[in-house]
């Protein structure tokens, strides 16, 4: 169907809202926000205040949840921009921690292989055979699409020790020096591509049993990295990207979450995973408290649809371990 939806106004599009039975307090401010934050942006917000219905699916039998142009009484303009608001302190902090993450992985990786090989990152021999047979559709093996990546990430940089070193040496860059090239992505990719001896060493450090299911934490880290960076809804999200509990029965925390599909697919697990290796990294980090002060601050609302941070996919006993 083609898109037939007239443009709107900053005041058209708060009519709207008001007239779907929303409350608006203050005009001035709520269209202010309208302007500078985006109807889209913060309709994203105000989505779990509408009312729902249930409605017949395309399949037999199925029942699904249909968003009504209807707010629950009392819900407020307020109400979503408060929430928008903490959630943009919340993806703060998860940055703040996935730096911290993502520059310690970076010494780790460099660390381990540059003592084997200086070109440890290109070198097949310290890499996991299956990353430099098995083939693309495109007819060229990972490890290939891997080197164009990492050559891509440097000519990228436009950091001086980078230009610094391209003058002096070329293209050629050590591995402890290409890593700092690299982005999370990158990092999670690379150490897929390590052989398992390596990922193991790496996953021991962070006090992981499993090397398979450290790799779905750093595939999700990264998950969580796009959403934050992209200033995507984080609070209440649907985890697409899910990390694996398997194998860490030896990580007292994890066991709330085990077996709890509904908790694993929110993004309370990613920020546990998050406080887990930043106190491996800096076991003197305050970061988890500031992260809990944080999700206590979650806003009141007016509206007779109450959210709570427990819709971020909080386990019941979070208290006793975070």
């Amino acid at each position: 169907m083609r898109y037939n939806r007239p443009w709107k106004s900053f005041h058209e599009q708060l009519e709207l809202l008001k007239s779907r039975g929303m409350v608006v307090t203050d005009e001035a401010a709520a269209l202010d926000y309208l302007q500078r934050v985006g109807y889209y942006r913060l309709s994203a917000y105000w989505y779990p205040f509408r009312k729902f219905k249930q409605v017949q699916g395309i399949n037999a039998g199925k029942q699904l949840m249909k968003a009504l142009n209807q707010f629950y009484p009392n819900t407020q303009f307020v109400d979503a921009v408060r929430l928008y608001l903490f959630d943009k302190q919340l993806r703060l902090q998860a940055m703040d921690a996935l730096e911290r993450i993502e520059v310690a992985l970076r010494v780790d990786i460099a660390h381990r292989l540059g003592k084997r090989s200086t070109f440890a990152h290109l070198d097949p021999e310290q890499l996991h055979p299956s990353f430099i047979r098995k083939k693309l559709r495109s007819g060229h093996t990972r490890f290939e699409k891997w080197e164009e990546k990492c050559l891509n990430l440097q000519r990228r940089s436009k950091e001086d020790f980078v230009k610094h070193y391209r003058a002096k040496h070329g293209e050629s860059f050590p591995v402890w020096v290409a890593v700092e090239t690299w982005d999370f992505g990158a990092v999670s990719q690379f150490f897929s591509m390590m052989q398992v001896k390596d990922q193991k060493a790496l996953a021991k450090r962070y006090g992981v049993n499993s090397w398979h299911t450290f790799q779905t934490w750093l595939r999700s880290l990264n998950y969580l990295r796009n959403l934050c960076a992209h200033h995507s809804r984080l609070w209440n999200r649907n985890v697409v990207d899910q990390p694996s509990l398997a194998g860490t029965n030896n990580i007292p925390w994890c066991r709330s979450f085990a077996g709890k599909e509904d908790l694993i697919a929110r993004p309370f697990l990613l920020l546990a995973i998050c406080r887990h290796m930043v106190k491996t990294i800096c076991p003197d980090t305050e970061w988890h408290n500031r992260l809990a002060e944080q999700m206590r601050s979650f806003p009141e609302q007016h509206s007779q649809r109450t959210l709570s941070m427990m819709d971020m996919g909080i386990p019941e006993d979070w208290n006793s371990w975070w």
